[in-house]
């Protein structure tokens, strides 16, 4: 599912008005109409509720006098209020205001500041507000007479369901440009827009509905600009195919795991489970000769390869020729495996000779650190990035507040220029492609944020890129199902106790779920 800025829904609006030939009219009302509709989906007693729709001089207004009236066709209590005066009122969003007088209906009208201290505390008095005071035309802080509407709003209990974005946030940006309502349930139009989906602005905008209100799908595909897309089920489950009744496991991709280092053989363990709980035919972890009877004692389904180790106990150089003779269709490098001198040098040699896949996390990416620019991937290699925040600033040589502040402007060029795959952990994992293409997760919770889930994600990855060709569809069908993964972990450990390992034994779990394909229960025998 795209998602969208400001020019873009501009774009999308115009070209189906002026090329496809559906009326601005028609999308109003469409507007309207959806968003009650997900209202009397979202609130079981909403017949009996009353509800206030505050409206503003734009389009946005114009959709929240279309729900003002279809809420009264439905005979829902409904007061309607305009903020501003009726002559600032034009286009479409006019000619409804006109249709609902007709009807006389009695819109209160809030033209200055003296009117609302007047009358705002009767308006506010509702079981629900609907927000329809600005959209995506905003484009300065709110101020003055909305400033003071929207501070009074947010400091009522009334639950509030905004249109399209809750007022004061830019469609731009999910930094919040100033005051901005704290909606319960936002229902976006046609697409979602980018502070609806990423931190912090996706924390005002509560439940999000994304409403359907006629603009075709290949007017949204073939915008241009930025290409952002939000994975959803829908996407995701399309990439996952049934499997052969006669395959084999070397249908699956044999993946080699280098990791693990004293002290940090778990974090290759756990690497290993993930690349087979993601349906990875082989799995065999390569690890210092002195890890792996570690290793091997946490796992019984996985193969070791013992390589050569420093006197740190760390992988010594010399171990390259070792990994790039051995037959494996995905490496992955990194969990555990150590900062030293002799690591960097593995790893380095390693990025540069690898033909296969590669997936490099954790202390693979930190052997760059300050040397970003050697992190080219050569032509015709496939090379995969999974750092967390901190990994991916000390990468670029940024404070990690900054990082976090640009996770997807940042992502998406170093994903570009240096010719990779990123994929930036976190809340809200970002995939980024060398083409410059986007993505943004929808699965995960808090409590994925514990020692070694991103260990699951690195093996996840691998055994995906093992699996299909398309190493971005990997990226993005691994990530999602590893958030999932932690989703079914979370309603049963709690996002406290949840550890690592809930993540890797529910993976399986996570591919069931999106297919939803379950093993139908055998006939009783006669």
């Amino acid at each position: 599912m795209r998602v969208l800025n400001t020019q873009q829904m501009r774009d999308a609006d115009r070209r189906t008005t002026e090329d496809i030939g559906l009326p601005a009219s028609v999308l109003m009302e469409n507007a309207g109409r959806q968003v009650v509709a997900a209202m009397e989906s979202t609130f079981d007693s909403l017949s009996s509720m009353r509800v206030t729709v505050l409206c503003g001089r734009g389009n946005n207004g114009g959709d929240g006098f279309v729900v003002a009236r279809t809420l009264m066709d439905r005979d829902v209590t409904t007061t309607v209020v305009l903020v501003g005066q009726s002559s600032q009122v034009t286009g479409e969003a006019r000619t409804n205001l006109d249709v609902l007088r007709a009807l006389e209906v009695d819109v209160i009208e809030i033209a200055d500041a003296g009117a609302w201290e007047l009358h705002g505390s009767g308006i506010l008095d509702a079981d629900l507000i609907i927000d329809a005071l600005v959209g995506t035309g905003l484009r300065a802080p709110l101020s003055g007479l909305m400033q003071t509407v929207v501070e009074d709003v947010n400091a009522c209990a009334t639950p509030v369901l905004s249109i399209d974005l809750p007022s004061g946030l830019s469609a731009d940006s999910p930094e919040p440009i100033g005051p901005v309502v704290d909606a319960a349930v936002t229902v976006t139009l046609a697409a979602p827009k980018l502070a609806l989906v990423l931190p912090p602005g996706e924390t005002v905008a509560g439940s999000l509905i994304v409403a359907d209100i006629g603009i075709p799908a290949v007017v949204i595909g073939a915008l241009d600009g930025p290409w952002v897309e939000l994975l959803t089920r829908t996407s995701m489950r399309a990439l996952m195919q049934p499997r052969a009744q006669d395959s084999h496991k070397g249908d699956y991709g044999h993946v080699l795991v280098i990791a693990g280092s004293p002290g940090k053989t778990g974090a290759a363990a756990l690497a290993g489970i993930g690349a087979l709980r993601s349906g990875a035919g082989r799995v065999t972890i390569a690890t210092p000769a002195g890890c792996v009877a570690l290793v091997s004692a946490l796992g019984a389904e996985f193969m070791t390869l013992a390589l050569p180790e420093g006197d740190d106990g760390c992988v010594a150089p010399e171990a390259i020729d070792e990994v790039l003779a051995f037959d494996a269709d995905v490496i992955a490098v990194g969990p555990g495996l150590g900062r030293t001198p002799g690591v960097g040098t593995f790893v380095r040699a390693l990025f540069e000779h690898c033909t296969v896949p590669l997936v490099m996390d954790a202390d693979a990416i930190v052997a760059f650190a300050g040397d970003a620019d050697a992190l080219v991937a050569r032509e015709g290699a496939e090379v995969i990035l999974t750092p967390h925040p901190g990994e991916f600033a000390t990468l670029l040589g940024l404070p990690i507040d900054h990082v976090q502040a640009q996770r997807l402007t940042l992502a998406r060029e170093f994903a570009a220029s240096h010719h990779v795959h990123l994929i930036l952990k976190g809340h809200r994992t970002i995939v980024a492609t060398p083409e410059g293409r986007s993505f943004i997760n929808s699965t995960g919770n808090a409590g994925m944020a514990t020692a070694g889930a991103g260990d699951v994600l690195t093996g996840a990855v691998a055994a995906w890129a093992g699996q299909l060709l398309d190493v971005e569809g990997a990226c993005k069908l691994a990530v999602y199902l590893h958030g999932l993964a932690g989703d079914l972990a979370e309603a049963d450990e709690g996002d406290v106790g949840m550890i690592a390992g809930d993540i890797a034994d529910r993976l399986g779990d996570a591919a069931l779920e999106l297919t939803a394909r379950r093993k139908k229960a055998l006939p009783a025998s006669t």
